[in-house]
């Protein structure tokens, strides 16, 4: 079984950060590892993957309460109905140590292995099982596979684009593959046996959605906003489009680039994408711009 890294060392934050100081990191962690940055690099891949899904638990303050309380088994410890301060057969994600002299007063914390958990618990079964015999949760068998586990998902504005799958490891051990349609909704819950799989969708560092439709700030030369001309926008799906800036083109002008938003789901039209122009000062600017721009009237 693949260890998880640390949320916290992902996103290279303290325990004791706040919810602006995990969103600025995720961001600019985000921006360096995204896949349009870096096309064909897998592991700018994988690390925004591993980035966005810590941004995923740690700005959810439900999730964080259950991640701070039992770190990697937050989602089985849910699946169970397990609280934090009920008590953690896990020593809050890890076998607990008390250092420090008498009483105790230092602890320590270490992740538990999946070997570890059998030798600790003998065959009681997987993670979801024990919370069900300690907190009264649903035991293995029939009546396990007969609930379903609610689980979100968390995939990129871009696997939203393409649609997606991911393979989800219920309480017991048992892995279904949950199927992530294109266009799919923030918020839509995904069923498959045994699974509620809710959909979230990590905020994109270049586009905004918005609903279909999807924004990207494009920066714009000031001459080509003034005379007109191209300019290149990219695209969700990878890649550059050109597209013509007519003249006299005020900054936060939104041109529209139609088909280039999200798909439909249920199979209609496909959104637009819109190129929002970011009118940019030529620097360093030369006497005669300089001596126009200080004849205009203010």
């Amino acid at each position: 079984m693949a260890k998880t890294r640390d949320y916290y060392d992902v996103l290279g934050v303290p325990r004791t950060a706040s919810q602006k100081d995990i969103g600025a990191a995720f961001r600019k962690l985000a921006r360096k590892h995204h896949p349009d940055l870096n096309a064909g690099d897998k592991q700018a891949e994988l690390r925004f993957k591993e980035i966005s899904e810590a941004h995923e638990v740690l700005s959810d303050p439900e999730k964080k309460k259950l991640y701070d309380a039992f770190g990697s088994d937050w989602a089985a410890a849910k699946a169970a109905g397990v609280q934090p301060g009920q008590g953690n057969p896990f020593g809050g994600g890890g076998v607990r140590r008390g250092t420090g002299g008498a009483g105790g007063s230092r602890v320590e914390y270490r992740t538990v292995s999946p070997e570890e958990v059998e030798d600790m618990f003998g065959d009681a079964g997987g993670i979801g099982d024990i919370f069900g015999s300690i907190f009264g949760g649903p035991q293995r068998g029939a009546r396990a596979q007969a609930l379903d586990v609610d689980m979100p998902i968390s995939v990129s504005l871009a696997e939203v684009q393409r649609g997606t799958s991911r393979t989800v490891e219920l309480p017991g051990g048992r892995r279904v593959e949950v199927n992530v349609p294109a266009g799919v909704k923030e918020g839509t819950v995904l069923r498959v046996p045994g699974l509620r799989a809710q959909v979230q969708v990590a905020p994109d560092p270049l586009f905004t959605r918005e609903g279909k439709d999807l924004r990207v700030v494009v920066p714009v030369p000031l001459n080509v906003a003034l005379n007109g001309g191209e300019v290149a926008a990219p695209t969700l799906k990878g890649g550059r489009v050109q597209f013509k800036v007519p003249p006299e083109t005020q900054n936060g002008t939104k041109i529209r680039l139609r088909g280039l938003g999200l798909p439909d789901p249920k199979g209609g039209p496909a959104g637009d994408l819109y190129a929002e122009v970011k009118v940019q000062l030529p620097v360093p600017m030369d006497e005669r711009t300089r001596k126009w721009a200080s004849e205009q009237p203010v």
